[in-house]
């Protein structure tokens, strides 16, 4: 028997020497196979034990961690690249180049570097991909010659126009409607002013939502005692997350509503005091806050960029004449302003309708400051203020041309030139304030004793004092007062009340 198997050991070892594939093939179909440095080393490399093996391990030269510190900040600064699109439909070519210079502007204030833009002449936007589907064809070559990211579209689009243009040009597309919610979320600090873009952002979201794979699959439906044949297929992903927008969005309304109510207590203070409120209304970047700080030193946030402060600011002023009033700073405007905003601002926007008086300020130095002037109206309109008495204030003078002031001053007859910045015509606008406020209705004479100092405080305070002359009596007081505190004066008039 062992004379027999050595021949035969010998002729494998032979065999495995001559044709190692063959040999392993067989050792293969065996239960129970020796590992073999010759036959398995150089296939299976290093062993490892078996914590070693299911360790994560760590695969060198692939981190991408920038240790130059100019790389670093480039990569950190790198804005997202645009490209934009304008339809072009009424007016002329300069109203849609205005237009589209406005969303570069918007743009950039959000943080984008604008590549290029292109403006289509067309009688109506199309229905599907905004601009047809060959001006479409020719965007997707633009945005790949340029290397853009983003595709921003001068107009609200439906959300199948976004989908179907996103599906040809292969790069994100937004809408201006889109681009302005983003800056003001960017530049909203109060919370007030969050919890407004917020709603207006839900708003928008709601009928755009979008599901990929699984997120439109069915939940199980409600069926009888829960079990494992549960009936019916239930709502989507997609239709879970609409409701859960709404209930979002309901309770943003709530809150605003609770908000408001503060902001009109304080107003009704401002009303039971007699006290003039003046709005500064105007487009955004017009130089409102500008404006404000001129004539108040409130110290609000200046800066040359779109809607760079989104939260009303009401400051105590007074007229060179001593009474005393309320100035307000409010949101800025901006054409094709959209509506989700105008609503979710409303309650923001009542300070200009329960004002006095609206000072509507116009940047003289901008291409077109009627069409401006006919934006912010039509919010103005929106939010019931066309009783509110308005003064047009023209302001950059310093840098307008003095053709495009002559001629807004010719067609506004109620305005005037100011410089913010320089301080030009500051003084002739605080008189004219003056003139236009109301004043009170009843004027008195009264010979207040000084122990009612009260009432000659409040007559400075809630009234106009024309004169006023300290005797041994008290202080014979001359002023034009409300109703309610010439009552209170009555008792002291020597002599009869004109009115």
């Amino acid at each position: 028997m062992t004379s027999s198997s050595s021949p035969s050991q010998a002729a494998q070892r032979a065999f495995a020497q001559n044709n190692p594939e063959g040999l392993r093939a067989d050792a293969l179909m065996e239960e129970d196979v020796a590992w073999s440095f010759e036959i398995d080393g150089e296939r299976d490399g290093d062993q490892f034990d078996r914590s070693d093996r299911a360790a994560l391990r760590r695969v060198a030269g692939l981190s991408t961690e920038l240790e130059d510190v100019t790389e670093v900040e480039y990569r950190q600064l790198r804005l997202e690249r645009v490209v934009l699109v304008g339809v072009w439909t009424t007016g002329t070519s300069r109203d849609a180049e205005n237009s589209l210079a406005e969303l570069a502007a918007l743009a950039e204030t959000a943080g984008a570097l604008v590549l290029d833009g292109v403006i289509q002449r067309r009688d109506k936007p199309d229905a599907a991909t905004y601009i047809g589907s060959g001006k479409a064809n020719e965007l997707r070559d633009i945005v790949l010659d340029s290397g853009a990211d983003t595709v921003i579209c001068d107009g609200e689009l439906s959300p199948g126009q976004l989908i179907h243009l996103e599906d040809v040009v292969k790069v994100k597309v937004i809408d201006r409607t889109a681009l302005i919610l983003d800056i003001f979320a960017q530049h909203a600090k109060s919370r007030e002013g969050k919890a407004q873009v917020a709603l207006a952002q839900m708003q928008y979201m709601l009928p755009r939502l979008r599901g990929w794979g699984q997120s439109l699959s069915r939940q199980m439906g409600g069926g009888k005692g829960g079990g494992l044949a549960t009936r019916g297929p239930g709502e989507t992903k997609i239709e879970t997350d609409r409701r859960r927008i709404r209930e979002k969005m309901a309770k943003m309304r709530r809150e605003i509503a609770e908000m408001k109510t503060g902001r009109e207590i304080k107003r009704q203070e401002r009303r039971r005091n007699k006290v003039p409120s003046v709005a500064i209304a105007g487009y955004t970047n017009a130089g409102k806050s500008s404006l404000l700080n001129r004539l108040t030193g409130a110290g609000v946030l200046v800066e040359n960029a779109l809607f760079a402060t989104l939260d009303p600011t009401v400051r105590r002023a007074e007229t060179p004449s001593g009474r005393l009033y309320t100035l307000a700073d409010t949101v800025g405007f901006v054409r094709h302003l959209p509506h989700h905003l105008v609503e979710a601002f409303r309650s923001t926007m009542e300070e200009v309708g329960d004002s006095d008086l609206i000072l509507h300020v116009v940047d003289g130095s901008h291409p077109d400051p009627e069409e401006q002037l006919a934006a912010v109206r039509e919010v103005i309109r929106d939010v019931g203020a066309t009783n509110v008495p308005e003064i047009v204030v023209i302001n950059k003078a310093d840098a307008a041309d003095p053709l495009t002031l002559q001629r807004l001053m010719r067609i506004e007859k109620r305005s005037i030139a100011v410089s913010a910045r320089s301080g030009q015509g500051i003084e002739e606008l605080l008189a004219l304030i003056d003139d236009e406020l109301p004043r009170p209705s009843v004027e008195i004479v009264a010979l207040v004793p000084y122990t009612h100092g009260k009432l000659v405080a409040r007559a400075h305070t809630e009234g106009e004092v024309i004169s006023e002359e300290h005797t041994p009596e008290g202080t014979l007081l001359k002023a034009r007062v409300h109703e309610e505190l010439a009552a209170d004066l009555t008792p002291y008039v020597p002599t009869a009340t004109t009115a």
